[in-house]
């Protein structure tokens, strides 16, 4: 131990040195908060974020125990990807869908378990029975139904319609615009439904 008042010697500086460069810099960097919450994967699709929505934005459940799962429904944001997260994370919004889809990338967060019902169709029967995937963006500019949106939403489907055994056609993979009694237009008419159900099929 050096004296007290006394500079530590340069072979001791260059001694500790020496010792935090085989330190990995992974671990000499201090923790973020994102980096410390933990982020579980959705089952079945790895790529999936979890970003949770408020938990006054749906209702938990234990499906397909206390409800049959049979239909997929296809949204569209009308909003940005990270403005669409925060108003699922609004418990004041009383809206959810129990994934979000990010145009530029097709990069997909998960907030809400498949197990739980998010209000997403406007409709409580179809709420109860279906999964729902926002997509970013508006329903007259495809420009954002890039083709990594496509790619992702796609797979995503896919693998929901599997873990269910959800049929994959147009009976059971349906836009908000047909659920009854909404006043919705969404996904719009540029959203490619033969393509889309044809890349579903396809993963």
């Amino acid at each position: 131990m050096d004296r007290a008042g006394s500079q530590p010697s340069r072979r001791r500086i260059l001694r500790g040195a020496a010792a935090l460069a085989a330190v990995p810099t992974a671990l000499l960097l201090p923790a973020s908060p994102a980096a410390a919450r933990p982020r579980p994967l959705s089952a079945g699709y790895p790529p999936t974020e979890w970003l949770p929505a408020s938990s006054s934005n749906y209702t938990a459940s234990d499906r397909p125990t206390s409800y049959s799962l049979d239909r997929v429904i296809i949204h569209v944001t009308q909003e940005t990807y990270a403005n669409t997260l925060a108003i699922f994370q609004n418990p004041q919004k009383k809206v959810s869908a129990h994934y979000l889809v990010r145009s530029s990338d097709g990069h997909v967060a998960q907030c809400v378990r498949e197990a739980d019902i998010a209000w997403h169709a406007g409709n409580w029967d179809y709420n109860t029975h279906s999964i729902g995937i926002e997509h970013e963006g508006w329903v007259d500019q495809p420009a954002y139904f890039t083709d990594a949106l496509y790619e992702q939403s796609a797979r995503l489907t896919a693998a929901i319609c599997d873990r269910h055994q959800i049929p994959k056609d147009r009976s059971h993979i349906i836009g908000h615009y047909e659920v009854p009694g909404t006043d919705h237009t969404d996904p719009g008419p540029h959203w490619d439904w033969v393509r889309y159900l044809r890349m579903v099929n396809f993963m």
